[in-house]
Order: structure tokens, then sequence, then C-alpha cells
């Protein structure tokens, strides 16, 4: 397996691990982490997840259409399933507005990212 091959595994895998990350950390049903270490962790949590996934998805060729539709779907859904659905979690617009600073985030370092590598291939 050449270098490239086995680096398009390891960005396959980080996505992978991000996406199964993002999904527990938002429909686990009590609270995935530990107890707030200081006020406004979750948000930091909420947007490192979301932009994890951004990132990795763009860097592994996913379309960029279809994952950020995901993405936002995703951000809504989540929060409505913690609202009506999880007894021990809450929805939170400050939450969803964390994820999606958190798409555009890891979306803009995607592009640059791959930007960049097509222009040195």
């Amino acid at each position: 397996m050449t270098a490239t091959a086995s680096s398009v595994w390891v960005w396959r895998a980080a996505f992978a691990v991000a996406c199964a990350l993002q999904l527990y950390g938002v429909y686990s049903p009590g609270s995935p982490g530990p107890e707030e270490l200081f006020p406004g962790i979750d948000k930091i949590a909420h947007f490192g997840l979301f932009a994890a996934v951004a990132f990795t998805g763009l860097k592994v060729g996913v379309p960029a259409r279809w994952l950020l539709v995901a993405l936002v779907a995703n951000t809504v859904a989540s929060e409505l399933v913690q609202h009506y659905l999880l007894p021990h979690r809450d929805g939170d617009v400050f939450d969803a507005l964390a994820d999606l600073i958190g798409v555009a985030v890891g979306a803009w370092a995607g592009w640059a990212v791959v930007r960049r590598s097509a222009g040195t291939t």
C-alpha cells in the first residue's frame, strides 16, 4: 500500500470516528461527557463535533452538498430529539448555533485543505 493510499484510509477512519462521536454526543440519553468543567464547554463540544465531521467529510471526498445538508438537518433533528425524546437532555438553540458555526468552520477548513492539496498535485 502506498503512502497516499494509507493516508486515504486514515482520513476515512477519522471521518468514521468523527461521525460516531458526533452521533453519540448529540443522541446519547444522558450527558455524554463529565459534568461541566466550566460554563459553555458543551458549546465547544458541539462546535468541535460538527466541525470535525464537516472537515473530515470534505477531506475524504463526500460531496459538499450532501454532507452540509445532512449536517444542518442533523443540527435541527438532534436538538428536537434532545428536547422532546430524551428525558435527561434539553434542546438548546445555542447548541444548534454552535453546531452550525462548527459546520461552517469545518467546511471552510476542509475546502481550504482540499483546494491546497489539489493545487500541489
